[in-house]
């Protein structure tokens, strides 16, 4: 473990791809000093997608080993992460067991903890555009592109059983290979059997503007793929066609975003509501900088951290 150094002050990590690049590199100073968490820091490790196995482990291991390595947040390896680490946690919450990932790596007591955060923020972030009792009102289904963590969170969100009057009558999800179809499904399978479930084999930016086009208007899709952010381009061509009055959700806030600019071409024409990733960034980073820190945001606190994040 030669590469990690000794933490010489309260840090937590950010593990994720290009991670130099995004906004919380400069954000977490301002958060750590309006939180009082005096001279906490942030590091980045940057792995490549689906990496070694054996690499997930040096990093969680050093984390766990090191006294002030006080945990990290976890994109794009969630699922590979889990699989590889899981046995190194003393404690991982019920949302990590069911989905099989871990967003969140934080101590407390002695243990190593890791959570799985995303059915959390993915779901206040949701809530922040989706109108009240949206599925109710107007029968409109999901479209998922991606078959990871986050299509696999915001599954579990909408199927809680606090929804029950309230969910889509579908959700697909798509994905360009079959492997993380399988997973997603096996996960899945003991969602509750109110919404139905599809998992649809796209391989191809035209396959996934064909499944587009059988939603019907008021439903919501979502660019869970990745693309924008860790890799150029969009999951659809420029073809595609967003059913109408719906709502499109980039979960990325930083890169060329091209589906999201596909979908702000049609936002008059076709009455789309279009939201980028900003409040997911928002929310994905409070819950885990709560639970590494062991300090409360919300409310206030987390308006004024959202506040902050925007200068």
């Amino acid at each position: 473990m030669a590469k990690y150094e000794k933490a010489t002050q309260p840090t937590i990590y950010f593990i994720g791809v290009t991670t130099g690049s995004s906004s919380i590199m400069k954000v977490f100073p301002k958060w750590a000093k309006a939180l009082g968490l005096k001279d906490a820091v942030i590091k980045g490790i940057d792995f490549k997608p689906h990496s070694d196995p054996e690499a997930y482990r040096e990093a969680v291991s050093f984390i766990k080993e090191d006294p002030l390595s006080l945990g990290a947040l976890v994109t794009t390896h969630k699922i590979d992460l889990y699989n590889s680490c899981k046995d190194l946690f003393e404690y991982l919450d019920p949302f990590a067991l069911q989905l099989g990932e871990i967003s969140s790596i934080s101590k407390l007591d002695g243990q190593l903890r890791g959570h799985a955060k995303d059915p959390i923020s993915s779901g206040l972030a949701l809530e922040m555009f989706v109108p009240e009792n949206y599925w109710k009102d107007h029968g409109g289904q999901v479209l998922l592109m991606g078959a990871g963590g986050s299509s696999l969170a915001m599954s579990v969100y909408f199927t809680q059983d606090k929804f029950a009057d309230n969910m889509p009558a579908k959700i697909t999800i798509a994905n360009r290979s079959q492997p993380r179809l399988d997973a997603a499904k096996e996960l899945l399978k003991e969602a509750q059997t109110k919404t139905q479930f599809d998992f649809v084999l796209d391989p191809t930016p035209e396959d996934n503007d064909r499944t587009l086009a059988s939603l019907p208007p008021y439903s919501l899709v979502v660019n869970a793929t990745g693309l924008g952010k860790d890799g150029p381009g969009s999951p659809l061509t420029d073809a595609g066609v967003f059913p109408e009055h719906s709502l499109v959700w980039e979960i990325n806030y930083r890169g060329d975003l091209l589906f999201k600019r596909q979908a702000d071409a049609q936002k008059e024409e076709r009455d789309l509501y279009v939201e980028d990733g900003w409040n997911y960034f928002i929310h994905g980073w409070t819950q885990v900088i709560s639970e590494v820190f062991h300090v409360p945001i919300e409310g206030e606190t987390l308006q004024q951290l959202s506040e902050i994040a925007k200068q």
